[in-house]
């Protein structure tokens, strides 16, 4: 795992402007800060040492307060540059890794779990938002802050700078060793949150099945196995990552507290005026804070940086060639001793086919699962290439033509046609998406299925369910051969149109199948004898010796995805006009969810509280370490004796370790507790879905599930760490900070409150606000992109021979 990874680079010169922007408003923020850190040292001397009153000091504060202005100005473009970059960039990647991934084709697809390569496609390039908006700009600004800030401590006191330019190299370094050590485990953790994404996708998609033969309350305990394996892995990681952070915080905060003691015996020997050393004191941690965001943003985008090698194995998988020569017109469909063989298999799924079809012939091939029935239309089709022999179309290798070109003559059927998301006109018109509404009718009718789409509330407007759910299979199966209908093309694949049909449904589809086939060259897969008196010639096919696996996961996508079409879904399925709420589309009000995701935490209520503990004496810590450096440095200005200044001596050293081992502990504990409670919303979102199952999650739709599931369910950590916990701990040393400045100076105290209030209570309530607005727009496109992904790759074969990719 690369600290910057090139082949992430090229992606992001289309954003270049953005990430130069980011870098020149960090140039810019950094002299607003050096600006900020000389009007403080002067507005401290001013009143401290020359006794000037608050209307003498008035220009001073002004423009303190225009520069504070000025920085979050600056700090707000750059968050919105940095983001921007980092969404026309995962946009352009999602978009290249799907091109990718369909470009490769159903045969490829086959082999790979349709559930790991919707979370790669969404939550895997969504993980790269860190490495584009925060990681990438932050290595700029590492570069250009430490240098301005030097640059200006130099010209004041040149003991410092060299403490700093000392100690400053360290800090990638250890940045470097632990990423070394960090690489492995989150790789496994990544790969542990694919299983789990592909693990519920077949699951969900099961549920019908699961139901009927008792086995889908005994998926709750996988979930919760898989979860809390993630949750192990996640822990193994955080800990080494951590450690770095415990690592660059004690280094930094030593390094702020060394550079104030040695201020602080100087101005007690009169060596430096009192302005010179606020200045660098202010100045100092701001050397080291752009290196350890460096640090932090770079654990914050490890994840995306592991999902990126499985995006780059996929986009730099070669993509099948084609050939480029024209399809001969009405020519016959020949196999000359075609032989197939699948990866990891030790049999042949057919071996040495020979077969001619004639223009205008309807050839049905019969014979036992695992004999290449299915197998035989995937080379037709091309999604498979041969071992041996070659298919002829007109004459001419298949070989040699172009694919787009001949799928373009072929109309095709599969067993389980997949109904994509969107209305049936659209399902309907996938080869064909500027026919009129009279010639989908039309096909609708010689499908045989007119009659039931008018007698939907929205006729063919009629939104579909999760791959058509709530129709029944003849149903989908009639408004396959629609598609077929409207699509008018020469050659017809039919794979066992019939199968789990009942008896009436049967009739009306062989019927339809009848009038489709007059006048093209059509081959047949045939399980059902009803279909045999359509065909012009029967062919049967002789299963090999040994058989590695059952035809249907012979290529086809659908058995990829593990899914599960049977009677036992027809029986479950409700009527397609029947509406239902999905899972959680209830409506909540704001307060109420709030009160049941602050209910999750249970049992590890205790754990929370110690970490609060431990996040409040991290705080406590930093806040400690600034008032005790600037305490001894006013101190040292009056030059007592150096005996009175040892107690703040000890007490930077302390707090600046205490910051750092208080900070470790507490992100270990919180992350541990709320990766507990993540897991047990898992195992209860299952339950959930298992119990409303069918019926309930007609209207719901695998990828938003999967999307709720893993996507939803992690945002929920967000909650706890950056929100309650700091919100806690922030209260809590506010409160103490406020109360112990007011006993010192009841007027400062005052101030304090006022501008902590302002500050903790006033833009958090805004804040909250937009991105509640914005989180209510976020979580269903979420959804919407999961369905839409996961419809793509799992409809990829239909939609490359429509020639609808």
């Amino acid at each position: 795992m690369k600290p910057i990874d090139p082949r992430l680079l090229r992606y992001a010169r289309a954003t270049r402007f953005f990430l130069a922007a980011v870098v020149g408003l960090g140039a810019l923020g950094a002299g607003l800060l050096v600006a900020q850190a000389m009007l403080i040292a002067e507005v401290v001397v001013g009143a401290f040492q020359q006794g000037t009153t608050a209307a003498g000091l008035r220009t001073p504060l002004l423009l303190l307060v225009a520069v504070a202005c000025g920085r979050a100005l600056v700090g707000w473009l750059t968050e919105l540059a940095a983001h921007r970059a980092s969404a026309a960039v995962k946009s352009e990647l999602r978009g290249r890794l799907l091109e990718r991934a369909t470009a490769l084709g159903p045969g490829w697809l086959s082999g790979q779990r349709t559930g790991s390569l919707v979370a790669l496609a969404t939550r895997g390039v969504d993980a790269l938002d860190d490495y584009f908006s925060r990681y990438l700009p932050q290595l700029g600004l590492a570069v250009v802050v430490p240098v301005a800030v030097l640059a200006r401590i130099v010209t004041e006191d040149w003991v410092s700078a060299a403490i700093i330019v000392g100690t400053l190299p360290l800090i990638p370094v250890f940045m470097m060793l632990i990423g070394w050590a960090t690489q492995s485990r989150m790789d496994r953790q990544w790969r542990l949150l694919s299983r789990l994404s592909g693990h519920f996708l077949d699951v969900v998609a099961g549920l019908p099945t699961l139901k009927v033969f008792g086995r889908a309350k005994a998926q709750a305990e996988s979930i919760k196995r898989i979860t809390g394996e993630y949750r192990q892995a996640t822990m193994r990681t955080l800990r080494i990552a951590f450690l770095s952070s415990f690592a660059l915080e004690l280094l930094a905060t030593l390094s702020v507290a060394l550079v104030a003691v040695t201020i602080g015996m100087r101005l007690v020997h009169g060596d430096m005026a009192l302005y010179d050393g606020l200045v660098v004191l202010v100045l100092a941690p701001e050397a080291y804070l752009p290196l350890r965001q460096v640090g932090a943003q770079y654990h914050a985008a490890a994840e995306g940086l592991a999902a990126a090698e499985d995006i780059f194995s996929v986009l730099e998988r070669p993509v099948p060639t084609s050939g480029t020569g024209r399809v001969p017109a009405g020519g016959a469909l020949a196999f000359e001793d075609v032989t197939v063989r699948y990866p990891g298999r030790a049999a042949a799924a057919v071996r040495n086919v020979n077969l001619t079809v004639e223009p205008g012939e309807t050839v049905a091939l019969v014979g036992p699962s695992g004999a290449g029935k299915s197998t035989l239309l995937n080379v037709l089709l091309g999604f498979v290439p041969p071992a041996g022999g070659r298919v002829r179309v007109g004459g001419a290798d298949l070989a040699s033509l172009d694919l787009a070109d001949w799928h373009a003559h072929v109309a095709w059927v599969p067993q389980h046609p997949h109904l994509y998301a969107g209305t049936i006109a659209e399902n309907v018109r996938l080869a064909r998406p500027d026919a009129d509404d009279a010639a989908v009718r039309r096909a609708l009718g010689d499908a045989g299925a007119l009659e039931f789409v008018d007698a939907l509330p929205d006729g063919t407007a009629t939104a579909l369910g999760e791959d058509g759910t709530g129709l029944s299979a003849g149903q989908r199966q009639r408004l396959a051969l629609a598609r077929a209908f409207l699509a008018d093309r020469p050659v017809l694949l039919l794979d066992e149109p019939t199968a789990a049909l009942d008896g009436a449904t049967e009739s009306e589809v062989v019927d339809a199948v009848r009038r489709l086939a007059r006048g093209r060259t059509v081959l047949l897969v045939v399980h059902r004898p009803a279909l045999l008196e359509v065909a012009d010639r029967v062919v049967p096919l002789e299963a090999p010796a040994v058989v590695a696996a059952s035809e249907d996961t012979s290529g086809l996508p659908a058995a990829a995805d593990g899914r599960s079409r049977d009677s036992a879904q027809d029986s479950l399925d409700g009527p397609a006009a029947a509406p239902t709420a999905s899972a959680g589309s209830a409506p909540e009000g704001q307060g109420g969810v709030l009160a049941r995701v602050r209910a999750m935490c249970g049992a590890r209520s205790g754990r929370l509280a110690l970490a609060l503990l431990l996040s409040s004496l991290a705080l406590g810590s930093a806040v400690g370490l600034m008032a005790t450096s600037g305490y001894l440095i006013s101190r040292a200005s009056e030059q007592p004796p150096v005996l009175y200044l040892m107690v703040a001596v000890t007490a930077t050293r302390a707090f600046g370790i205490g910051r750092a081992v208080f900070r470790y502990a507490e992100r270990l504990v919180s992350h541990d507790a709320v990766l507990r409670m993540l897991a047990d919303t898992r195992v209860a979102v299952y339950r959930r879905l298992e119990r409303l199952a069918p019926a309930g999650l007609r209207r719901s739709r695998r990828g938003d599930l999967l999307s709720r599931l893993v996507a939803d369910v992690d945002a929920l950590q967000d909650y706890w760490l950056r929100w309650m916990l700091p919100t806690g701990s922030a209260l809590i040393v506010s409160a103490a900070s406020v109360g112990f400045t007011a006993w010192l100076l009841p007027e400062a105290g005052a101030v304090l409150a006022v501008g902590l209030l302002a500050a903790g209570a006033g833009v958090p309530l805004v804040t909250a606000a937009v991105a509640r607005r914005a989180e209510r727009r976020l979580a269903p496109a979420r959804g919407v992109l999961a369905t839409r992904v996961t419809d793509l790759l799992t409809g990829t074969a239909e939609l490359t021979v429509a020639g609808a990719l």
